[in-house]
């Protein structure tokens, strides 16, 4: 990752933002509600957890065949994904309650999700969510060199054919998270001098980093193998539980910014960027399927990612109704409002732009 920390234009003609914020603001004063999550956030809360907690449970108290137990760790996948999107999300970007206590709380759900509360909120809060796709800043586009998510990166003969294999390794994400991304990150961000909030000393930081792993391993590994589940299929059920969640996630986070609309740009030789940072996230992002109640339910309002990204403090389940304000602005500023009417538009360009990046440059 670049060191050289890019600025972004203040020059707003249009005053995009400017406007934008004065609306949304007048939205949720006008009709009285908060911008935090309300009861439909807490009902969906019980019901992500239920659906992750309850296989597992079931899978340590009853005497299952071994397909059973299969498909409850593809159930307990979904769940995971569900529980990251819709609660752990709202919780560390503040905008589950207004209490930061619950928003801890609910933040830290990401212990049993296989992450680490301080790593998320400095690669997603402070890196991705500031310099969204900008190469060299942005980690959501670094796959080390077997995946080519920008113009910019080095090219290699295998990209040619990595809208194939990317699918298989999408479903690595949690499981790398559990393993290896953890410690990297943590040892990259301490060294950089990174954080979010009030920082933490380093050795609170490893202390917790090192409990919660061990934590971890323990409730999916050590109790099944205790309670005489034969070791081999709870390994199995671990991959599969990790591989559902992980090709969940990945599928929802490429689509909304690794896509044939957007753009990554990279900063001019006085190291700005061209446009304020919130119209930089118009040209972006991307949003899809926003009619389709079970994807806005399910996937925590990232489908809506151009709304979580302008305003990353308001909680997911508002974005149906700020989503008009944010398009009917940035059409009136003649700026581009990216949306795919479906999942499967948003899928296949996906795929479309995967293989147009890895085509060889000279021939692209």
């Amino acid at each position: 990752m670049e060191t050289n920390i890019p600025t972004f234009s203040r020059t707003d003609s249009m005053k995009f933002f400017k406007t934008l914020n004065t609306r949304v603001n007048n939205y949720f004063k006008e009709n009285n509600i908060q911008k935090t999550g309300n009861w439909k956030l807490h009902l969906k809360t019980i019901v992500m957890f239920a659906l992750f907690l309850t296989p597992y449970f079931l899978i340590l108290t009853l005497d299952l065949p071994f397909w059973g137990h299969i498909l409850l760790s593809i159930v307990i996948g979904v769940g995971m994904a569900g529980v990251g999107m819709n609660v752990m999300h709202d919780g560390n970007h503040g905008s589950y309650s207004s209490k930061q206590w619950l928003n801890k709380i609910m933040g830290g759900s990401i212990y049993i999700l296989a992450g680490n509360v301080y790593n998320w909120q400095v690669q997603h809060n402070v890196l991705h969510h500031t310099y969204t796709n900008i190469p060299g800043h942005d980690e959501d586009l670094e796959a080390g060199r077997i995946m080519r998510f920008s113009k910019t990166a080095d090219w290699k003969y295998f990209h040619k054919f990595q809208h194939y294999y990317s699918v298989f390794l999408y479903g690595l994400l949690t499981f790398n998270w559990c393993l290896t991304t953890d410690f990297k990150q943590m040892y990259s961000y301490l060294k950089r001098k990174l954080s979010y909030g009030e920082p933490s000393s380093s050795k609170i930081l490893w202390t917790t980093l090192i409990i919660t792993k061990i934590i971890y391993f323990s409730i999916w590994l050590v109790i099944p193998m205790l309670l005489g589940i034969a070791w081999w299929q709870v390994l199995i059920g671990f991959v599969v539980m990790h591989y559902t969640a992980g090709l969940i996630l990945s599928i929802i986070f490429q689509l909304a910014h690794i896509i044939e609309d957007t753009t990554t740009p990279e900063p001019n030789n006085e190291g700005e960027i061209e446009n304020t940072w919130a119209i930089h996230q118009l040209f972006t992002t991307v949003n899809f399927a926003p009619k389709n109640w079970l994807v806005n339910w399910y996937t925590g309002g990232l489908n809506h990612q151009i709304e979580h990204h302008i305003f990353p403090h308001i909680s997911h389940i508002h974005y149906g109704k700020i989503a008009e304000i944010v398009k009917q602005t940035a059409q009136e500023c003649n700026l581009p409002y990216y949306e795919y009417k479906t999942m499967t538009a948003a899928v296949v360009s996906h795929f479309r732009h995967l293989k147009e990046l890895g085509q060889k440059p000279a021939l692209a």
